[in-house]
């Protein structure tokens, strides 16, 4: 029965987009809004049944804010003038450079992350 009203859900929003672009995007941000509220609430439901279970969690967060914290300050806020001619400010060039940094950093520990467990896998 599931599946039947995710195919009828599906053809209704490809009908929907093909007569107006407008009617897709909506259906789009419908979807993603679901999606986030699916995986924030569904985790916390779980979670309630065992407490400990969430402190793994809680500390990945805390690492990804100090990650973003150090990326901030890292980040440089020059702006060109062809930039200013467009609209970007010192706060919207800061905060772009932050998200490039914390991109760098994270692809870093993930490299990193793969390479010990290849050769962690390789010596046992």
């Amino acid at each position: 029965m599931r599946g039947l009203l995710i195919i009828v859900v599906s053809v209704s929003l490809v009908v929907a987009a093909l007569f107006s672009v407008d009617a897709g995007l909506y259906a789009s941000y419908a979807l993603l809004i679901v999606a986030i509220a699916s995986a924030v609430v569904l985790p916390l439901l779980s979670s309630l049944k065992s407490p400990g279970e969430l402190k793994k969690p809680i500390m990945a967060l805390v690492a990804m804010v100090v990650l973003f914290v150090i990326s901030y300050v890292l980040s440089g806020s020059e702006v060109s003038t062809i930039q200013a001619a467009k609209g970007v400010t010192e706060n919207t060039s800061k905060l772009v450079g932050a998200g490039l940094t914390m991109f760098y950093l994270i692809s870093g520990v993930a490299v990193v992350g793969l390479i010990y467990s290849e050769i962690n896998k390789a010596l046992k």
